[in-house]
């Protein structure tokens, strides 16, 4: 059984998108960059996956510098690319140009000693869908505190 260690949750992501499918890719790093995962520095706020010629790339996903590296850290805000077998991508590909959906990465996390990326296929919320979450989202909590202060008494 993998172990499963999460690092980065994009919580954006939840808020903006309704996510339809979620697929699992590796993540092409260099070695300072997977130290600096490790200690959790890593910002999936901003990044967006793009297809192009047949490979998925990430873009702006932040990985701060290690600071115990020299020549060797790369630029934080680097594109780069994804493992997914070419099947995946060109399923992905179809779908987000037929559909108008989005890949945005939803949660980065260690699988054994592997760095892995959840990608979602996303569909974009209007305002009026946040707002409905949020009600949502506030009559489970109201409902919560009622049934815990019911059985306090």
């Amino acid at each position: 059984m993998a172990s499963l260690k999460t690092v980065a949750q994009n919580k954006k992501a939840r808020h903006d998108y309704f996510i339809e499918e979620t697929y699992e890719a590796g993540i092409e790093l260099f070695g300072t960059e997977v130290k600096s995962i490790r200690q959790g520095r890593v910002n999936l706020k901003d990044s967006w996956c793009s297809i192009d010629k047949g490979e998925i790339f990430v873009n702006g996903m932040h990985i701060s510098p290690y600071e115990q590296g020299n020549i060797f850290n790369r630029d934080p805000v680097r594109v780069r690319k994804l493992l997914m077998h070419k099947k995946e991508i060109n399923r992905l590909y179809g779908v987000v140009k037929q559909t108008g959906y989005s890949l945005i990465p939803i949660s980065l996390y260690f699988k054994d000693s592997r760095v892995k990326l959840q990608v979602g296929l996303c569909r974009g919320k209007k305002l009026y869908d946040k707002r409905e979450d949020m009600a949502k989202r506030s009559a489970k909590r109201d409902i919560e505190r009622a049934l815990k202060e019911q059985t306090r008494r």
